[in-house]
């Protein structure tokens, strides 16, 4: 039986739109770059070789030609302003999209969240972009940095939480990451060459506003933290930039704890796990997301667009998520959906949405 949701609010979802930078990364090239990049630092390459082919991915996009990631003079300056340019460029993209499928202007909008944890932007990136795009001098700005690959759901549910705040207020969320800044050839680590095998650029924009109309309605939200595990996924600071910091157990780690953690949040925002027609998940990786069906008692091969969206474009940190969504949309959003997603802390995001 679904209990009433003493969190729910009338805010919408009015719009979902994505982007991507305009050079495709094939896997197949992807693989002979990194052999070129690491193997002459690192001994075992050919004994990591086989991630590319067993991460589940056809192509990526990135921000850069692969000749750039080639560059062994790739410092802080050269990858933030890669960062800037590529960023800069997708938040307008993907807003502008957003933006028209919701029926509004730059102008009317009332609140921007900026999502993005793969570089840094001070002036934060919605400020860059303000003048092209024609934002009101007086609009707020809500930048949210470090979230990772949760930052989708939450910067979402932010947005939520606002819109709530202020009804007849529109609220535009904007994920972007420029994850192939962090393609570090000069640490010949697993790490480095997991991250070369995964990991793609892209961006995610939604418009919410109290009302009615529009996709649907967010019921509510929340997150998971657990305690001590803070070295399963993160950054690692240098003098030459970011480099990422992955766990290997990670997927067993979601197979046996993200069910309580997603129970958790649903029972906090009294919707029942049973009335769940679809869970929208980030494709982490393949092993992440055959661990998801399990850990949610899904049958093998439920999360087909998750595989698709990691098949045709990679992990693109926090606006994968919505291009699954995307997905499910185009095929018919069910009753009820919960978009989950998992990221640094180590911790898990959920929002509902009802159809």
């Amino acid at each position: 039986m679904n209990l009433p949701n003493p969190h729910s609010s009338d805010v919408r979802l009015l719009s979902l739109a994505t982007a991507v930078p305009p050079h495709r990364l094939k896997q197949s090239d992807a693989v002979v770059m990194a052999r070129e990049m690491f193997s002459g630092s690192f001994r075992n390459f050919d004994r990591m070789a086989p991630v590319f082919e067993s991460a589940g991915i056809a192509a990526r996009h990135t921000v850069q030609p692969p000749e750039w990631y080639m560059s062994r003079k790739l410092g802080w300056p050269e990858r933030m302003t890669a960062y800037l340019e590529g960023a800069e460029r997708l938040f307008i993209d993907a807003a502008t999209r957003a933006l028209g499928a919701a029926g509004c202007t730059a102008a009317e909008i009332d609140t921007i969240v900026t999502v993005s944890s793969t570089g840094i932007a001070t002036p934060s990136l919605e400020a860059r972009v303000a003048s092209k795009l024609g934002f009101r001098a007086d609009v707020e700005r809500v930048p949210v940095f470090g979230l990772g690959c949760a930052g989708g759901v939450s910067g979402l549910a932010i947005a939520n939480r606002l819109a709530a705040a202020r009804p007849g207020t529109n609220v535009l969320m904007v994920a972007v990451e420029i994850c192939t800044v962090a393609f570090r050839g000069d640490q010949p680590t697993k790490s480095s060459i997991v991250a070369s095998a995964l990991f793609g650029d892209g961006a995610a924009a939604c418009v919410v506003r109290a009302g009615s109309g529009g996709i649907a309605a967010i019921e509510g939200s929340g997150q998971h933290m657990w305690p001590d595990t803070l070295n399963i996924m993160g950054w690692d600071v240098d003098e030459t930039g970011l480099s990422v910091i992955f766990d290997r157990a990670i997927p067993p780690f979601v197979e046996a704890n993200v069910r309580e953690a997603v129970e958790g949040i649903l029972g906090r925002i009294r919707v029942s796990p049973a009335s769940v027609d679809r869970f929208v998940c980030h494709p982490g990786g393949a092993k992440v997301i055959t661990a998801l069906e399990s850990a949610l008692s899904l049958g093998q091969g439920t999360l087909d667009h998750e595989r698709g969206v990691l098949l045709d474009y990679g992990n693109m940190s926090a606006p994968t998520v919505f291009f699954v969504m995307e997905r499910v949309l185009r095929t018919g959003l069910p009753a009820r959906a919960v978009m989950t997603a998992m990221g640094p802390g180590f911790s898990c995001a959920a929002l509902s949405l009802a159809a």
